[in-house]
């Protein structure tokens, strides 16, 4: 495994190694750039959202199923990306998408041509309007995306579109502002209100086949969206998060949205990187971790210090089957927590302010040429 992180103000991206704690360093284009893990495992997108780029960092890691290789020393690939406002990421098997709000554009690149000197990122216009979007990868091959009727207003309604652009299925539902979704690759899951009176919330369901429907928010909800959804791939479970409400299971099988932790103190809520488990950290500095196949509380306990309600970046989580792993701004550290009895392991100090940060590689034990 390798976490990644960067930082509020330096222009600097910061590697750990868990397994022998050692950090390495390299400089980035500009300084809170977003992170996110491509599905390969292997390399990270960096996105400097207000300066319209894109890069890929290459950890070297390359798994062979039975065992993992590191493919010479952690660098950046050569290809990048240029829309405007690159904000959502996505990435399936081998191809990585990302969403340029300012733009209503698709970029999509694949890991083959990470290395490809002068490579860039491919754009599918699809004629959306610009806003702030959202896309889930099918695997039939098709994209759904959000759609607005209002350049950059909030997206209301989502269609199915192919990798050229073209429309294949369109928008059947009008909701209120979409935010947040996740695909377990035969369905899309989105987070929005209900209706434009955004008075009530509840998720979006479109299937590859086209077909659309709504699950309501919980009875008593209130005037909330689940603006974080999340798929977990180990325990098959679609989780929805709003820092304001808490955390609740979305059963796309007998469309019901149930509690699994509903407080207004959880600031994260990761699930685990294999999908098993799912992880809540509280204001209070507390870690709950949670089982996905019951929804039972396996562990609880006070990992970090507390955090306060106002901070703007608070403390970051990312989980493996056996660490959790906490950015923690203030402090310049990312703490590594022991979950079988959530002991602190190992404080890594990193930059002064590490405000993003997130995990990649291969859960495994086994390699060659280390």
């Amino acid at each position: 495994m390798r976490v990644l992180v960067t930082d509020e103000q330096a222009s600097t991206l910061t590697q750990i190694t868990p397994s022998d704690a050692s950090i390495a360093s390299f400089n980035t284009k500009f300084p809170l750039a977003n992170l996110y893990p491509t599905a390969s495992g292997r390399f990270a997108a960096v996105l400097y959202q207000n300066q319209n780029l894109v890069e890929m960092f290459d950890t070297g890691l390359e798994s062979h199923v039975d065992h993992v290789d590191v493919k010479g020393t952690p660098k950046w690939a050569a290809i990048t990306a240029t829309g405007g406002k690159p904000t959502h990421f996505k990435s399936k098997g081998t191809e990585s998408l990302i969403f340029n709000d300012a733009d209503g554009t698709l970029s999509v690149g694949n890991d083959a041509d990470f290395h490809t000197t002068g490579a860039k990122f491919s754009v599918i216009n699809a004629g959306l309007l610009p806003h702030h979007g959202a896309m889930a990868q099918l695997d039939n091959g098709n994209y759904a995306v959000t759609t607005t009727k209002t350049s950059s207003a909030n997206p209301t309604s989502v269609k199915i579109i192919s990798k050229a652009g073209a429309e294949v299925h369109p928008a059947t539902l009008e909701t209120g502002a979409i935010h947040g979704n996740a695909s377990d690759g035969s369905n899309a899951v989105f987070g929005c209100f209900t209706t434009s009176a955004n008075v009530d919330g509840s998720v979006l369901v479109v299937k590859a086949s086209g077909e659309q429907r709504l699950i309501p928010n919980p009875a008593g909800f209130g005037a909330f969206r689940l603006a974080n959804v999340y798929y977990a791939e180990g325990a098959k479970k679609f989780i929805g998060f709003v820092a304001t409400k808490g955390v609740y299971l979305i059963d796309i099988t007998t469309d019901k949205i149930t509690p699994l932790y509903a407080g207004a103190d959880a600031f994260q809520c990761k699930p685990d990187y294999a999908g098993n488990n799912l992880h809540v950290l509280t204001l209070d500095g507390k870690l709950r971790v949670y089982g996905l196949t019951t929804g039972a509380l396996k562990k609880e306990g006070s990992v970090i210090p507390a955090t306060p309600a106002a901070d703007t970046y608070k403390p970051i989580l990312e989980a493996s089957e056996k660490f959790a792993y906490i950015a923690v701004p203030s402090l310049g550290e990312v703490h590594q927590i022991k979950l079988s009895d959530l002991s602190t392991t190992a404080k890594h100090k990193v930059t002064s302010r590490p405000v993003r940060l997130t995990l990649l590689g291969f859960e495994s034990s086994a390699g060659h040429g280390n």
